[in-house]
């Protein structure tokens, strides 16, 4: 695809991304009243707040799932490590049980380093991750940031995250068919990999065929599996609740 031609796919995609901002920034997480369905954490991407996963979250609520955010998340330019302790934290002060993490983009490497490192009673059931790069992203050699520059194919995180495949068959792994953003694409092995028509790293989010997979997924019956056993090294490991200062 040429230069050009891209250029013009990611102005169109921010812009939907923007739009979607708009229209989840002024709704709050209590919009989404409890429900009978297993509750939903979601993990939005970086740079965004949940809201941009507001059309989800109002699917998933009219479906019956309860709707967790993590406010203390913010932008969502923390460190993975340091993002995951937070879901981690919520979940237990929470007592969550056969959650199912709903994710965009950076959103599913938190989720899946829950899942392996974090999850040490076994409450995350599974992942729904949307256009996420379990591979990394070779763009952000472009970007001098360090929150965009964890999503090097080279960082230690995200290699780590990659070395490990025991979470995967848990794991269903959204993708368009081209992603500006994600050159390395987002299919992920032993996933339950699904490639809709789409183009755009945000666009996807709004796709109605996506909102029926995010939901049918959503609903599928938890499956038993172990909590995480492996001790961490001390420098790169979720601190437990004893750990971690309060929010």
């Amino acid at each position: 695809m040429g230069r050009i031609r891209t250029a013009s796919l990611l102005a169109l995609d921010w812009a939907s991304g923007s739009r979607k901002f708009a229209y989840g920034r002024f709704r709050r997480a209590h919009n989404y009243p409890s429900g009978p369905k297993a509750p939903v954490l979601l993990l939005p991407g970086v740079y965004e707040t949940w809201q941009f996963l507001a059309p989800l979250a109002k699917r998933l609520s009219d479906d019956g799932h309860p709707i967790h955010v993590l406010d203390a998340l913010r932008r969502n330019v923390m460190p993975v490590t340091d993002a995951a302790a937070l879901a981690a934290r919520y979940l237990e002060q929470h007592d969550l049980r056969d959650v199912v993490i709903v994710a965009h983009s950076k959103g599913g490497l938190i989720g899946k380093y829950l899942m392996l490192f974090g999850d040490t009673e076994a409450r995350v059931d599974r992942m729904i991750a949307i256009a996420s790069p379990f591979s990394g992203s070779s763009m952000s050699r472009f970007f001098p940031n360090r929150a965009l520059r964890a999503f090097l194919p080279t960082d230690a995180t995200l290699t780590r995250i990659g070395a490990e495949a025991r979470v995967n068959s848990r794991i269903t792994s959204i993708y368009g068919r081209f992603d500006a953003h994600i050159p390395e694409g987002s299919a992920l092995a032993g996933a339950d990999n699904r490639e809709f028509p789409v183009v755009g790293h945000f666009r996807i989010l709004v796709d109605p065929r996506v909102l029926d997979a995010v939901a049918d997924v959503a609903a599928q019956p938890s499956r038993p599996h172990e909590p995480v056993v492996l001790p961490e090294p001390a420098a790169d490991r979720v601190p437990t609740t004893e750990e971690t200062p309060p929010a």
